[in-house]
């Protein structure tokens, strides 16, 4: 989740973006660079990889001079973290110099055809590609403006983008498709940041472009247009947070903003791995065929709620892959006779990549003989550096200590992953792997339409359950893990006892809590094979007078004449319901934390990373 700053006005521009940029630390990087129109009228630009501390420390040493500026923090999608790599990126003249959030799908294509046209590109990232199709474009365009248009209507993908052309060195260009990009307007000085903690030093008066936007600033003003051209006015706000509420977005709580940024999260992740035109190998230089080809059953390690993804990780290969799976938790692992080989595949899921216990399993896995294959949020954590292969998921900095959208972005990556090892052991068919893509390319739109349409329902809900002291969550077949993760995120947080149960299990012990004092929330959205059977055990539930709250699909008539309250969730298809079923789960907890005047940021005795066994 990259960060981009803009600065142009009569301060010295370097300063103000390299301000914003550590204001954007907590979107997670790995290189960070800015560029300035100098006062000779060129582009100079500063890069470092690593920490903002060494861009400041090569800007002490070298300082930019200049009234305009761009600058960015990169979380490496295309080419590795490394100087040639870093932003911003340039075209054939040194003139453009550009900024990107977010993956341009078709930039293989448009490169061969640049290149064709004598182009020469410097770097790995598909970013380059933006900077040579404005150079291009002018060349029968005079002005930047009508080069960028063209440029933009060439491009597929996601993006925010921020732009500078030493030849018109009075303005800044954006634009934003589907990737955050906010505007700010000051006195004789204008803004432009992924997000409002950048520029709230230098101004409250905000605009919060919109997909499809394209703005030039100058320093007096700010036009903003759509892509054909058409002027828009802008509908400035002011902001009235202090600098801290501003890196939460608005939101009362880290956790609630997390949760919230999941329809991006999604999309992030999915990137442009799930385009393809013969053979479906979106892992294929993370983990290579011949690899996959080799293994005959996956060990899944992890701990916590990378454990639950796992457990639906298991689903997911069996259902998808044909592939045998086993799930263990991590601090179990290392102390039994683990039956793991070179046959075996273990996968590692680790939203931090520094979780002891499962360091400690994967470090066993190895010495088993065992391929190992880490999925994690951090680039350059222990635990993708030490496994053999490494999936990195593109959730951005998590700062609230119960795991919300990196948990989305794990399970994202396992379905993209249980589709490409089902396609190389050939045990999928290709129509299967597009059907269930084109539900994943749904998440983002669906849920970035729940929250306003539900959000106010379960907070209500989560007000009368916070009275209970004890509550149990069950679910059946790629919903019981869900059902774990949902009362995790409740104890976690809220401090209320909450336990999860595959349904069935129900009459095999759990039933002898039910009383009138311990609620049961059961999720039972319609598009399950087991609907009917979780209708049956809410019965039961009822029977011995405890209240139920049930997670139903739209539309359902049947669930909700039997139970007390409801939680309304998308319908979908059931092998992407864990998506959406998690996110009611996760608000729900949130919420009865908030009534309870729990702190859902920093739960007591909980740390984000577990460094310890």
């Amino acid at each position: 989740m990259c960060g981009i700053v803009g600065y142009i006005g009569s301060k010295n521009s370097a300063d103000v973006v390299l301000h914003g940029l550590k204001k954007l630390e907590y979107r997670g990087y790995d290189s960070a660079g800015i560029a300035v129109v100098n006062e000779l009228g060129e582009l100079d630009i500063r890069h470092a990889v690593g920490k903002i501390i060494f861009l400041e420390d090569n800007l002490r040493d070298i300082p930019l001079r200049g009234f305009v500026g761009i600058g960015h923090t990169r979380w490496a999608t295309h080419g590795e973290p490394c100087l040639k790599n870093a932003h911003p990126q340039v075209d054939c003249t040194f003139s453009i110099a550009v900024v990107h959030n977010g993956i341009i799908e078709n930039y293989l294509e448009l490169k061969d055809k640049l290149i064709s046209k004598g182009h020469v590109f410097k770097s790995d990232t598909d970013t380059e590609v933006i900077a040579h199709l404005i150079e291009d474009y002018q060349k029968t365009n005079n002005d930047t403006f009508s080069s960028f248009l063209k440029a933009l209507n060439d491009l597929r993908g996601v993006f925010a983008i921020a732009l500078v052309n030493a030849k018109e060195p009075n303005k800044i260009f954006a634009a934003r498709q589907f990737a955050p990009l906010i505007l700010g307007r000051g006195q004789g000085e204008n803004f432009l940041a992924s997000d409002i903690p950048a520029i709230l030093k230098y101004t409250k008066e905000v605009y919060i472009m919109n997909d499809g936007e394209v703005a030039v600033l100058s320093k007096d003003d700010i036009s903003v247009f759509d892509m054909t051209g058409n002027k828009i006015k802008p509908n400035f706000f002011n902001v009235n947070w202090n600098e801290e509420d501003a890196e939460k977005g608005g939101f009362d709580h880290f956790m609630l903003k997390e949760i919230s940024e999941q329809p991006l999260v999604v999309q992030e992740t999915i990137g442009q791995r799930v385009f393809f035109e013969n053979e479906f190998e979106p892992y294929k230089n993370e983990l290579p065929k011949d690899v996959v080809r080799s293994i005959s059953r996956i060990c899944f390690v992890a701990c916590g709620t990378s454990y639950h993804a796992a457990l639906i990780g298991k689903f997911l290969m069996e259902y998808l892959a044909d592939m045998p799976c086993e799930v263990d938790y991590s601090s179990e692992f290392r102390y039994r006779n683990a039956a793991v080989n070179n046959n075996v595949l273990t996968i590692a899921i680790s939203q931090s990549g520094e979780t002891a216990d499962t360091l400690a399993a994967m470090r066993e896995a190895k010495k088993r003989g065992s391929y190992v294959l880490a999925i994690t949020n951090r680039l350059g954590s222990t635990a993708n550096r030490e496994a053999d292969f490494s999936i990195l998921t593109r959730a951005g900095l998590e700062i609230g200590v119960a795991a919300t959208k990196t948990f989305t972005s794990q399970l994202v990556s396992l379905y993209i992953l249980a589709l490409y090892i089902g396609t190389c052991k050939k045990s999928i068919s290709k129509s299967v792997v597009e059907e269930t893509l084109e539900y994943l390319l749904d998440v983002p739109k669906q849920l970035k339409e729940y929250f306003p349409k539900y959000l106010s329902d379960i907070e209500k809900s989560a007000k009368i359950y916070s009275g209970y002291k004890n509550m149990i969550f069950m679910g059946r077949g790629i919903n019981y893990p869900v059902a774990l993760e949902g009362a995790l995120k409740l104890k976690e947080i809220s401090y209320i006892h909450a336990e999860g149960y595959p349904a069935g299990e129900m009459k095999h012990g759990p039933i002898a809590l039910l009383d009138p004092t311990t609620p049961v929330l059961a999720i039972a959205t319609k598009s399950s094979i087991t609907y009917e059977k979780v209708l049956s055990n809410i019965e039961e539930a009822k029977s011995r007078r405890s209240r139920v709250v049930a997670l139903i699909s739209e539309g359902d008539k049947e669930a909700i004449n039997l139970v007390n309250d409801v939680l309304y969730v998308p319908d979908v298809p059931e092998i992407v319901s864990p998506i959406y079923n998690v996110v009611p789960l996760q608000l729900f907890a949130y919420y009865a934390a908030v009534w309870l005047s729990r702190d859902p940021d920093k739960p007591r005795n909980l740390a984000k990373s577990v460094t310890v066994e």
